[in-house]
């Protein structure tokens, strides 16, 4: 089985998702607002492997579209509990990086499919 960069990556980042989540909840007492980030920070690496499955080329772009969303609303949840202090700035400055990251992968594979796709139905038309 072939590993991705995304796969690892989002993976990686779910696992300091929930580490984060499972300090906080102890030492800060805090639980909506990890509840959220918990929530859309595993669900990206949950999305990429859905699209690795997919069923089409557009359902892949579904997919990684949909991880994509879900990588921005982290990177939201992320910057609130450091502006209102349950992240210290040095952790919040790895961790959000870690999420743009991901963020700028899944933009890139995206348009890289869109692109594909689009070569591929143009040539398909042109053979017709």
């Amino acid at each position: 089985m072939s590993k991705s960069i995304i796969g690892e990556k989002s993976y990686a980042f779910a696992v300091r998702i929930i580490k984060m989540y499972q300090h906080l909840s102890a030492d800060k007492k805090e639980f909506v607002l990890l509840k959220q980030v918990l929530r859309s920070g595993t669900s990206i690496g949950a999305n990429v492997q859905e699209a690795t499955g997919g069923q089409s080329t557009a359902d892949f772009i579904h997919k990684l579209s949909i991880a994509r969303k879900e990588a921005r609303e982290t990177e939201y949840w992320l910057k609130l509990l450091h502006d209102t202090g349950y992240i210290e700035t040095r952790y919040f400055e790895s961790i959000h990086a870690d999420c743009q990251e991901l963020t700028k992968i899944l933009n890139s594979i995206i348009l890289t499919s869109k692109g594909k796709s689009k070569t591929n139905s143009e040539l398909g038309t042109r053979n017709s």
